[in-house]
């Protein structure tokens, strides 16, 4: 009964995911919880399969046409080199304070889109490409960062910062999905050699995870804007103090 209960989240997970990109850290206290891992196995393990749901997002997005990659791949490139080093802090230092700081900005701008989406956003360096590619790099760093800190898939940190920031909601849910993988990559390498890994349920949980993200995608494409941003601000809401209420009871 536990294996099941701990499957059906793991498909839910894998349909938040597909379809606004946040989600993982729903997996986590489940690992944690129902699976009897640590709460550093959990992360790692959790890390480990949004590799594969990653995967299938972005070319489920990409053969929509939904991921725009001026903005993707700078935010890649800084997710990519700073999955690692979060990893590494996760292992070696008491990471309490700086989860409480990632959960207050996702909280903050759960409430911040759920607020303001009947109204039109400016564009953060919106007439300089030079600085829009260095604030996206610079939140791609915030990301890996992030991700590999606390277990969280790289969207719960990438989508709301780049609503915040003035970033075409369903654009940045699809470029979630690729930095996802490199964040989720580089935290993995970064948990190979500091933490532990439970492969046999990174198998199982994945399967699950997967169809979700199918089922995910299929629903986002579907949804008005208006409705999708609302969405998406409730969820950051609620993830953002799911992940502060986790780091406060460690």
């Amino acid at each position: 009964m536990t294996i099941a209960w701990l499957l059906a989240i793991s498909l839910v997970v894998g349909m938040l995911i597909g379809a606004v990109g946040i989600g993982g850290i729903l997996l986590i206290p489940a690992l944690n919880i129902l699976g009897g891992l640590t709460i550093q196995e959990a992360m790692a393990t959790a890390l480990f399969t949004f590799i594969f749901t990653g995967v299938i997002g972005a070319v489920l997005f990409q053969r929509r046409g939904s991921i725009d990659w001026h903005i993707t791949v700078p935010l890649c490139i800084g997710a990519a080199i700073f999955g690692f080093f979060g990893a590494w802090a996760n292992a070696k230092i008491n990471a309490h304070g700086l989860s409480l700081i990632l959960s207050s900005i996702i909280v903050f701008a759960g409430i911040y889109t759920f607020f303001t989406k009947s109204r039109s956003k400016l564009l953060f360096f919106q007439n300089s490409r030079r600085l829009q590619l260095l604030l996206l790099a610079g939140v791609g760093a915030v990301v890996g960062f992030g991700s590999g800190l606390t277990g969280v898939g790289g969207p719960a940190i990438s989508v709301p910062l780049m609503i915040l920031l003035g970033f075409p909601t369903l654009s940045t849910i699809g470029a979630s999905q690729v930095v996802q993988i490199l964040a989720a990559v580089s935290g993995t390498a970064g948990n190979l050699q500091f933490g532990s890994i439970n492969y046999e349920l990174v198998v199982i949980c994945t399967i699950f995870e997967v169809v979700g993200v199918v089922m995910g995608v299929r629903i986002v494409h579907a949804m008005n804007a208006h409705i999708l941003r609302s969405c998406v601000g409730i969820l950051c809401i609620l993830v953002g103090a799911g992940l502060m209420i986790r780091t406060l009871e460690f």
